[in-house]
């Protein structure tokens, strides 16, 4: 866990399948409610991560509304959005954006939609009727995904990025209507020569964020 990085630069070599059946097999023991394991996973290669790569930056840069399933957040305040404005400068200055560069901060945010270069896109998805929970339950197995990527040698970046166009991804993929896309997960070997990949963002203490209660 302590090892973990959301990478931003992906080598281009694909990542083995056996590798890849070894991540799935080890992130479907995730816990869930009921047992349900409510995710479903479209992981793309070769080829066909390029099409998605190309549908997808097209309707990115080309302003397409966003059709996300699940509300997004209604707003950062507070700790919550100076850790989100240290963690998009420490980006921003690896890279050597300047504070104010609107056109700079909008062309890496495309480079979502560009799967920063990664060779595989897994497309994380639950059932409707499971709601916010599916969801939470997806939210675990996301996590197991890329720690057990990570065990392998392989790098990930989780994307909610990608569930903005969530009506798009499920043409794409041919999902059905009761599919709700939670969101995808870029992976494959990483560029650890990249700016992109130089820093590491920082992490609450325990006492910010667990509160023991002992009488």
């Amino acid at each position: 866990m302590a090892a973990r990085f959301s990478c931003r630069s992906f080598r281009p070599e694909q990542v083995a399948r056996a590798t890849i059946e070894r991540i799935l097999k080890a992130a479907q023991t995730t816990a869930s409610w009921c047992n349900s394991q409510p995710w479903r996973v479209e992981i793309t290669s070769g080829d066909a991560t390029q099409r998605f790569r190309e549908v997808m930056y097209a309707a990115a840069s080309g302003g397409r509304p966003a059709s996300g399933d699940f509300p997004f957040p209604r707003e950062y305040t507070g700790v919550y959005l100076a850790r989100r404005r240290e963690s998009g400068f420490q980006l921003y200055n690896a890279l050597g954006i300047e504070r104010g560069d609107k056109a700079g901060y909008g062309k890496q945010a495309l480079e979502n939609y560009n799967f920063f270069g990664a060779p595989h896109v897994a497309i994380i998805h639950s059932d409707e009727a499971l709601g916010t929970y599916g969801a939470i339950d997806c939210g675990g197995y996301v996590t197991s995904f890329m720690l057990a990527a990570q065990a392998l040698g392989v790098a990930t970046v989780p994307q909610a990025a990608l569930a903005f166009h969530s009506e798009l991804v499920r043409q794409h993929f041919g999902l059905g209507d009761d599919r709700r896309v939670v969101c995808g997960i870029s992976f494959g070997y990483p560029d650890r020569d990249h700016k992109a990949n130089s820093y590491r963002t920082s992490r609450a203490s325990i006492n910010e964020a667990a509160r023991f209660v002992d009488n």
